[in-house]
C-alpha cells in the first residue's frame, strides 16, 4: 500500500477533535487505535466510502513504521486468505479510510476519558 497523504472524513475529523480533548491522545494515535478496532469488527464490503473532506495525514505520521503491517492487515480483512482478485492500491486506501472512519465512530462512543483508552489495551500487552 503506497500513499504519501491520506484524507479522512469531515465527521471523523470532528470526532477526533472531541476525542483528543477528552483523552489527551494525539489524532494519529487515535486513528491507529480506530483502525485496529474496526479491523477487529471485520470487512467493510457494502459500506459506502467516507468523504475526504476532513484532516489530512502524512503516511508516516498516520502509521509510523507500521505502515506495511496496517496495509497487510487491511488487505487480509478485506480480501480474505485466498483472494480471487487482489485489491488495487486505490481500493486498499479507500478501505483503510473506511476502517479509520468506522473505528473513530466506535472510539467516540467508548472513550470518554484517558482511562477508557487504557481499558481498550489488553492486560497482556
Amino acid at each position: 500500500m503506497q500513499y504519501s497523504k491520506l484524507k479522512i472524513s469531515a465527521d471523523a475529523t470532528s470526532r477526533l477533535r472531541s476525542l483528543r480533548q477528552r483523552t489527551g491522545v494525539t489524532p494519529n494515535l487515535l486513528c491507529r487505535m480506530a483502525l485496529m478496532i474496526s479491523l477487529e469488527e471485520g470487512s467493510l464490503k457494502g459500506v459506502p466510502v467516507p468523504d475526504e473532506e476532513g484532516s489530512e495525514f502524512n503516511s508516516y505520521t498516520l502509521t509510523g513504521e507500521y505502515g506495511a503491517l496496517f496495509g497487510a492487515l487491511t488487505r487480509w480483512v478485506e480480501e480474505g486468505p485466498s483472494p480471487k482478485t487482489p485489491l488495487s492500491n486505490e481500493q486498499l486506501l479507500a478501505f483503510l479510510r473506511g476502517h479509520i472512519h468506522r473505528g473513530i465512530r466506535t472510539l467516540s462512543v467508548r472513550a470518554k476519558s484517558p482511562r477508557d483508552i487504557l481499558r481498550l489495551v489488553p492486560e497482556t500487552a
